[in-house]
């Protein structure tokens, strides 16, 4: 079985993946799409973007293949692979193949919702156990950011069709396509996340900083006091600002701890042709620009590390993998987060989002000889006198 499952994940790696864009999702009849088209769809997609993936994952370092954890999550997604694949040349006429494929879907991404945490836990185990040399740590840092894109995007994918065709599941919000807010606010997203960082740091810290909010709408076709809206997924956006804010107020509450009122932190809203930009400023101290690049490393945190307990309930804080994450759910539709400090004073980061629903289109790790090659390359010796990057390979030198 083993043998065949191989076989089958090469020729399915073979076929390539189509990357979705969110106007496809949104455009005119969507919300009422068939069940039909979306199971021809993905019962051919969802395999390839596993089998492209899977094949990476054999080229992981073999202490961290040996981790118990590691092996955990192979087997996931080794038994997913199989159950999709179940669904190969059955009938898309067939009512009932339909349905036991959304329940599939739903058993799929039950299974995978602890991934993150667990891959964690096994680069952990192989750190502990072995160590970890520098080629190493490029090479899975270059993984990570691949394992999680394709996780974010099938995850996506298995989301739309449940929200919109399973029977159990549905968006409360009569405006959403599935995931999908084709209106979504900025600023409102911005005001949920902030109140509930605010509500955690408050917990912890006993204060926590107030928010001052800027918004400028200069889309040509809008009026510059309508509210800022874009076709987006309101949960992705959610994930990048939570996580910016809670940085953002750590710093600012330790930084200020012995001092009177905190500075407040300001965000701007800010629409234009293009992109659609946040930035959030905070005045918590700042970051060497030593560190900055080590910040979207996934094995760098300035949290203490998670205590060895249940996956399930271990809080993500301290894996190092806030930030990288984050920047992920930007990139995947195309927008990104950046970082500009002031060490002494404070930090500025923006969220940079597509406005047209056409230009955001997913971003997909394809497995092929280029990548191939990542994991059989050592890096190559500084041709410098004084390197200036901390991260000399990083995601944006092969999505760019």
């Amino acid at each position: 079985m083993v043998d065949f499952l191989g076989e089958k994940i090469d020729l399915t790696t073979y076929q390539g993946v189509i990357c979705v864009a969110v106007c496809t999702v949104v455009g005119p009849g969507q919300k009422n799409g068939s069940s039909q088209q979306s199971y021809i769809f993905l019962q051919k997609e969802l395999p390839v973007r596993l089998a492209n993936i899977m094949k990476e994952i054999n080229l992981l370092p073999e202490n961290l293949l040996k981790m118990p954890s590691v092996q955990l999550v192979i087997s996931w997604y080794q038994q997913s692979f199989k159950e999709l694949i179940e669904f190969e040349n059955k009938s898309s006429e067939d009512q009932k193949i339909i349905e036991s494929f959304t329940s599939t879907l739903v058993n799929i991404r039950n299974r995978h919702t602890n991934v993150v945490e667990t891959m964690a836990q096994g680069v952990l185990e192989m750190k502990e156990a072995y160590g970890i040399d520098t080629n190493s740590e490029n090479r899975i840092q270059y993984f990570l950011d691949r394992f999680y894109m394709s996780r974010i995007s099938i995850r996506m994918l298995i989301n739309q069709h449940t929200l919109l065709f399973g029977k159990r599941e549905k968006n409360n919000d009569p405006r959403h396509i599935g995931c999908i807010d084709p209106n979504c606010n900025v600023l409102a997203v911005v005001q949920d996340a902030y109140e509930n960082a605010r509500f955690l740091c408050e917990q912890y810290y006993l204060a926590a900083p107030d928010m001052m909010v800027k918004t400028h709408n200069n889309s040509v076709s809008e009026c510059e006091t309508d509210p800022i809206q874009i076709a987006y997924v309101p949960s992705h956006l959610y994930h990048m600002l939570f996580e910016l804010f809670k940085n953002a107020m750590r710093a600012v509450t330790e930084y200020h701890s012995d001092e009177g009122p905190m500075p407040l932190i300001k965000v701007m809203i800010v629409k234009g042709q293009e992109d659609v930009t946040i930035k959030i400023s905070d005045q918590g101290g700042g970051i060497p620009r030593s560190k900055i690049d080590l910040l979207f490393q996934y094995m760098y945190s300035t949290a203490p590390q998670p205590a060895r307990s249940d996956i399930a309930s271990a809080p993500l804080a301290g894996y190092g993998y806030g930030l990288p994450l984050s920047r992920l759910y930007a990139r995947y539709f195309q927008g990104d987060i950046l970082l500009a400090s002031a060490e002494g004073y404070g930090t500025d980061a923006c969220i940079y989002l597509k406005v047209l629903s056409n230009e955001a289109n997913e971003v997909l790790p394809v497995y092929n000889k280029t990548a191939d090659k990542v994991y059989h390359t050592d890096i190559p010796v500084n041709d410098w006198s004084s390197p200036w990057s901390t991260n000399q390979r990083s995601f944006h030198s092969y999505t760019k």
